[in-house]
């Protein structure tokens, strides 16, 4: 299953295909009782799915076949017992993909030219995904992020070793020379090569980025390239050569701090957008700026949705299973507002107080 959603990524599941490309939406669930629930649920919507394919008298018989075995071979990747709160199924002629996603989405089945993407770019966004470059002597290990969890990623052809020959820590410790040295021209080049390694990731995946290491790479790395003045620097040893465990464990209070930095700088923009008349709340006025574009900063509380229907001049309150409900309006905002450069927040619940669970800064 899938987890990361890179620039390139969306751009390709965005690209028009042949009709019908099948998008199946979810809700799933991490922990007993309610997980009990998931597999019943997935095959129900895809039962669903290929009720519409057969239905559909704009789809040949040939084609709604290979749609159909698309959709069996997604359905044999699932992976429930690693779930998370949303899973989404993609499956057109020759392809499919299967998403796992940290944050829910409605049950509800699409058949179009495109892909229903707005749920991953939302997720996307709510994860707040990460990098962190673990440095020491002789490995580089770089590691993605996301709210609970880190794993290694070999872009930019990490980790990067560095062999030292005729290395002997001993005799040099014996002599007086440091043998953790930071100081040779050999890993002076090594580092640079990281800095321009990880500048074309953050290139083609910009992501906050954090660097660990000892005190002494740190500097070097610092003293050699760029990245390290743009970055959290955390002077933690060892965990280039750690497991994904540790790493999550030093990051953690990092995380955490910057968490609530990053919500008090939102309610912060908030409060002066209030007194300079730039301020917007709820679903509908969001919705209506995030189309025109107006929006500069979004701020969403992590675990609001809502369901609402458009009534031709707003968008109104809806029980889910209405007519023309839309039960992922909240993502859709999210979407467009990424699209037309808006910075995006998710911030805790509860912490934009009376502003309905989403407010925004406006342009203009």
């Amino acid at each position: 299953m899938e987890h990361a959603l890179s620039p390139a990524t969306l751009a390709e599941l965005r690209r028009p295909r042949p009709y019908p490309a099948v998008s199946v939406l979810t809700p799933t669930h991490r922990r007993e009782p309610e997980n009990g629930q998931d597999p019943v649920r997935l095959r129900n919507v895809v039962a669903e799915a290929r009720k519409r394919l057969e239905s559909d008298p704009s789809v040949s018989r040939e084609r709604r076949t290979e749609v159909v075995a698309e959709l069996d071979r997604a359905l044999a990747e699932v992976d429930l017992a690693h779930a998370e709160d949303g899973l989404v199924i993609f499956a057109a002629p020759g392809e499919h993909q299967v998403w796992s996603l940290a944050r829910t989405v409605p049950e509800r089945v699409v058949l179009s030219d495109t892909f229903l993407t707005r749920n991953l770019v939302s997720a996307q966004a709510a994860e707040r995904p990460f990098w962190v470059l673990s440095l020491s002597a002789d490995r580089i290990t770089l590691w993605s992020g996301g709210p609970d969890r880190v794993a290694e990623d070999h872009s930019g052809g990490f980790p990067l070793i560095h062999v030292r020959e005729n290395f002997d820590a001993e005799r040099r410790m014996q002599i007086g020379d440091d043998p953790s040295t930071f100081r040779d021209e050999g890993t002076r080049q090594y580092l640079r090569e990281a800095d321009t390694a990880m500048s074309t990731v953050l290139r083609d995946q910009p992501r906050p980025l954090y660097i660990t290491g000892e005190q002494a790479a740190l500097s070097l790395l610092d003293e050699v390239g760029s990245l390290a003045k743009s970055a959290v620097q955390i002077p933690h040893g060892g965990l280039a050569h750690a497991g994904p465990e540790a790493v999550w464990q030093a990051l953690r209070p990092v995380l955490e701090t910057e968490g609530r930095k990053n919500t008090t700088s939102v309610i912060r923009e908030l409060i002066s957008a209030r007194g300079h008349k730039a301020f917007a709340a709820g679903v509908d006025e969001l919705w209506q700026n995030a189309r025109d574009g107006r929006v500069r900063l979004l701020a969403v509380e992590e675990n609001y949705r809502t369901t609402v229907r458009d009534d031709g001049d707003h968008l109104v309150p809806a029980d889910t299973g209405d007519l023309d409900a839309r039960d992922d309006i909240v993502d859709e905002i999210v979407e467009k507002c990424l699209e037309t450069g808006a910075d995006v927040r998710f911030v805790p619940d509860g912490a934009l107080g009376d502003a309905n669970g989403i407010a925004g800064v406006l342009r203009y």
